[in-house]
């Protein structure tokens, strides 16, 4: 049985007139009249009552074309829903992000993504940078936002930010509100950090810095969670160095500082699958570009890692 055998019956059972349901349907009255035949041979019940006058539906033909515009409601939305399934206007996509990107980045591209398609389901997760790789590596996210480099893990990348780092103080730190350190100054402080286990780049980075610098950095404590460190810093743990974007988060407690210019910078970069095929996740890109451009923020073209 076919749908196009599903909207003959119904013009057939709606006007009662095999002529008038031919011309309505733009086909012969002769194969029309064969097909509601085949129809009923297929079903095993007898829709019409016929006489030479007009035709009139039987009780199992009653019930039968409640249940075919059923179905042919059903195949209609079917066949929309499918539609806009391929121009992403519907779907879900499972997002990872690290915690600083809720700062001004991830709401920004939400923002542009949800004014353009609101009936896209979008679960957010914040997860460390390695636990986005795991998870992208396992298919239970999409799409993750973190810190490069990762390892070589069949992602591909894009980097949406690149942003110098800077000093996290203490309050007790006696310095001037323009005053400019070099880093060499820290040289004796505690240090609190990111474990290396959850985002290599930004501890390998800072470990880099301060080696510039002309020391190593003494890590008396490390924090998965960004507020975390803040935390610490803040009742005199330990200083610490961090991408500048965490200067958007208000917290009390600490002072920021510009580290002179080193040319080091940490980028945050969208990561997803190689061989992802999901339409939306591919129309969230697009969009995130085009935030990105609106945020005046530099943004590279698509690398991959292998």
């Amino acid at each position: 049985m076919e749908l196009r055998h599903l909207r003959y019956f119904v013009v057939v059972a709606e006007e009662l007139n095999i002529t008038r349901a031919a011309k309505l349907l733009q086909m012969a009255q002769p194969p029309l009249s064969q097909q509601m035949h085949q129809l009923e041979a297929e079903l095993g019940v007898t829709l019409f009552h016929r006489s030479k006058r007009r035709i009139a539906l039987t009780d199992a033909g009653q019930v039968f074309l409640e249940e075919a515009r059923r179905t042919l409601v059903q195949a209609e939305h079917a066949r929309r829903m499918a539609q806009r399934a391929q121009r992403s206007e519907i779907g879900r996509l499972v997002m990872g992000f690290v915690s600083e990107a809720t700062y001004d980045l991830l709401p920004s591209m939400l923002q542009a993504y949800r004014a353009r398609f609101p009936q896209v389901e979008i679960v957010l997760r914040e997860m460390t940078t390695m636990q986005q790789v795991q998870a992208l590596q396992r298919g239970s996210i999409h799409l993750g936002m973190l810190r490069p480099p990762i390892p070589e893990t069949g992602l591909s990348l894009q980097i949406v930010r690149q942003e110098p780092f800077i000093m996290v103080l203490p309050p007790t730190a006696r310095i001037a509100p323009d005053e400019r350190l070099p880093l060499s100054a820290l040289s004796e402080e505690p240090f609190v950090l990111f474990p290396r286990a959850i985002s290599p780049g930004v501890h390998d980075q800072v470990i880099s810095l301060c080696n510039q610098a002309g020391f190593s950095p003494t890590i008396v404590q490390e924090a998965t969670e960004l507020h975390t460190i803040l935390g610490l810093v803040a009742v005199g743990i330990g200083v610490s160095l961090l991408p500048a974007s965490v200067r958007l988060l208000r917290s009390q407690g600490v002072v920021y500082r510009v580290l002179p210019q080193t040319g080091t910078r940490a980028s945050t970069a969208l990561a997803w699958r190689q061989d992802a095929r999901s339409s939306v996740l591919f129309t969230f890109l697009d969009v995130a570009k085009q935030s990105l451009l609106q945020l005046g923020e530099h943004d590279e073209t698509s690398s991959s890692q292998t």
